[in-house]
């Protein structure tokens, strides 16, 4: 296969440079939207029915490699084998497109896991080398022997194309990995089907930027290629090295036409906050990182967990923080480069992650912000960052030692191990308890952040901007919030409101009960239920696989027979999830969850070998046969989603009067 010489290729680009790798000025923070086998909570469906809440605080969410990988087993992606076939472990691809859309409308980016440093063949035959032939937009692509790195797996590869008659591409002098074919990306044909991939990913699919998998294993000019054909604005490289030069130099060697093309992880700035952490050493967040060079700041995607570092299990633990995860989190927050929050973080600290990223926006952080080191000891940490609204003070470790001059700094946000305080200078009311859903009812503290010493607060319970005129209250007063409700907080001086802050709450009260999943008949001549609990052990809790058969009830709704069994949901936090399938070694479905509430589904398609279904709760209304009484022509009674007529509703939920479904809060 004739060759293109590299230099030649970067010339031929001038005109396409539009990608700067990671915009300038960039007030966004992004989530990891998935952990290490979340195929629960990362199918594209749960991800989607998160977008109202999610698209508040991230601006971008980076999912799983979304192609095809040629088999049925729950996969990450990470051995990916189809490029335009979008069917994957976390959904189909008209979900993934419906995910991707309805997180655009809310202006939130979704970036694409872009693994290209190797790809699987089918193999068919024992064959190394057989990868799929796939046609888009008339063009088909199909990459061949020619393709894969002559040095691939140690030799391995070379002996059994020898072996077999094959002539594999030209050597790579950079990291092998085994698990796949090692892709030459010297090869015309290997840019031609990238370039097109990365195309369609962007302009069809509708993904906003793309995270590359392993980029140590090959040259990063192919990055820049790529981005600048592509034209992404968001890109992030895994160079995965503790040095923060190492990274910075693989950051320019993107460089098209004098032009950076991607960003990259900070891993130096991730092992700076393991070591303090982990060694009771606050001073080693002082270590560099990309983050703390201005040069690169802006190219610095910063975290501090991921799915490779993350504990996964007792054989498997990988390399996590200990302890500390909010205090990680805060200082990560906090500080400039563009940061990454792990899903399974926002998952148990949601509240506490929440106001952290409001406190960045109401400072002004951004990818590129200054700061200075203000405190360091090995007890604690303190860094000033300089926003374009305000200074945000953020203290981590043994944040007691020390407060700092009051008539400079308010405290607004505290919790084990960390503090944020803003300069008087922003000149903005603030609220300590971010927007929500509790479970009763709870005081929110309200602080004034001014220069003035008469400034006061003034607020509103009903979602409208407050007055001079409505209810006033003192910096550091605290007011009950004991029902659902728009509280929006304002700083009062000199008879002029301004630096309006808003959160939206809602009390839902947990009460031990059950939850009913119900299955609409699929006309299978078995049907068993397996469930598994979210306990961190997943706890069985239908027996083991393939489940139960013998304890699944029946239920005619309207007509149609549903299959459907009843679980206990004894704590707030308790879900389950559940798989149904037709019997030990016959077809089931994905895995479906997390449920804490009776939910109804149907089969709805299949992928890669497994069923999928849609979740018609909405559409159902749980009401079996119900007649009017005797002498009215319609029933006025209500009833609850269970079945039961009860006079009137005394507590909030969904309930069927008149015929139609009614909300009551």
């Amino acid at each position: 296969m004739k060759r293109i010489n590299t230099l030649l290729l970067c010339l031929a680009f001038p005109l396409l440079i539009a990608a700067q790798g990671w915009p300038t000025n960039y007030g966004g923070v992004m989530l990891q939207g998935f952990y290490w086998d979340s195929f629960v909570d990362t199918q594209w469906s749960r991800l989607e029915g998160q977008a109202d809440e999610l698209s508040k605080y991230f601006s971008l969410i980076w999912v799983p490699q979304s192609g095809n990988c040629n088999t049925t087993s729950n996969v990450m992606g990470y051995m990916p084998v189809y490029y335009f076939d979008q069917n994957s472990s976390f959904g189909t691809e008209t979900q993934l497109r419906s995910m991707i859309q309805t997180f655009k409308a809310k202006n939130t980016g979704i970036i694409a896991d872009v693994v290209i440093n190797h790809r699987n063949n089918l193999g068919t035959g024992g064959s190394w080398v057989d990868f799929p032939k796939e046609t888009y937009n008339g063009t088909t692509y199909q990459m061949t022997s020619t393709d894969i790195t002559s040095n691939d797996d140690g030799g391995q590869t070379k002996n059994w194309a020898d072996a077999n008659g094959y002539t594999l591409g030209n050597p790579e002098s950079y990291e092998d990995w085994s698990g796949c074919r090692d892709l030459d990306h010297s090869s015309s044909n290997v840019q031609t089907i990238v370039k097109a991939y990365l195309k369609y990913l962007l302009d069809d699919l509708g993904y906003k930027g793309f995270r590359y998998d392993m980029v140590k294993g090959y040259a990063p000019q192919y990055t820049g290629i790529y981005n600048a054909a592509s034209g992404t604005e968001f890109s992030v490289g895994e160079y995965w090295d503790g040095n923060p030069s190492v990274v910075e130099n693989w950051i320019d060697g993107t460089k098209t036409g004098n032009t950076i093309q991607s960003g990259a992880f900070d891993f130096a700035f991730r092992y700076t906050v393991r070591d303090a952490i982990n060694g009771n050493d606050w001073r080693k967040l002082d270590n560099p990182s990309v983050m703390s060079n201005a040069t690169y700041r802006r190219y610095a995607i910063t975290f501090v967990e991921n799915h490779d570092t993350e504990y996964r299990s007792s054989s498997a633990q990988q390399d996590p923080i200990l302890k500390d995860t909010l205090a990680a989190n805060a200082f990560l927050i906090a500080m400039p480069g563009t940061p990454c929050v792990f899903l399974k973080h926002w998952q148990t600290y949601k509240q506490e992650i929440k106001s952290m990223i409001e406190a960045r926006k109401l400072a002004g952080i951004t990818n590129t912000s200054s700061f200075i080191n203000f405190r360091s000891t090995a007890g604690y940490n303190s860094k000033r960052v300089v926003g374009t609204n305000g200074e945000l003070l953020v203290y981590v470790g043994n944040t007691a030692a020390f407060t700092p001059n009051s008539s400079v700094y308010t405290q607004i946000l505290s919790g084990y191990h960390y503090k944020y305080f803003l300069a008087n200078s922003t000149e903005t009311a603030w609220a300590d308890m971010a927007s929500g859903e509790y479970e009763s009812a709870f005081n929110v503290k309200l602080t004034a952040v001014s220069t003035a010493t008469n400034a006061q607060l003034v607020y509103t319970l009903n979602g409208n901007d407050p007055t001079p005129n409505d209810t006033k209250t003192a910096s550091g007063a605290t007011i009950n919030i004991n029902e659902d409700c728009t509280l929006k907080v304002g700083l009062l001086v000199n008879g002029v409101v301004k630096g309006i802050v808003s959160r939206s709450y809602t009390i839902k009260p947990f009460t031990p009960h059950t939850a009913t999943v119900y299955l609409k008949d699929p006309n299978w001549t078995s049907i068993y239920f397996y469930a598994w609990a979210n306990d961190g052990h997943n706890t069985q809790l239908l027996g083991a696989w393939p489940g139960t058969a013998t304890d699944i009830q029946t239920k005619q709704i309207d007509g149609t027979t549903w299959y459907c069994h009843t679980f206990d949901i004894p704590a707030k936090n308790y879900s389950f999830n559940i798989i149904f399938n037709k019997g030990n070694g016959q077809m089931q479905t994905v895995d479906i969850g997390p449920i804490a509430e009776d939910t109804y589904y149907e089969i709805s398609g299949t992928v890669n070998g497994k069923y999928i279904v849609s979740n018609v709760t909405s559409t159902i209304t749980g009401i079996s046969n119900i007649q009017a009484e005797k002498g009215k022509t319609n029933d006025n009674n209500w009833y609850t989603v269970g079945g039961t007529r009860i006079t009137q509703p005394t507590q909030k939920g969904i309930y069927i009067h008149n015929g139609k479904k009614i909300v009551v809060k």
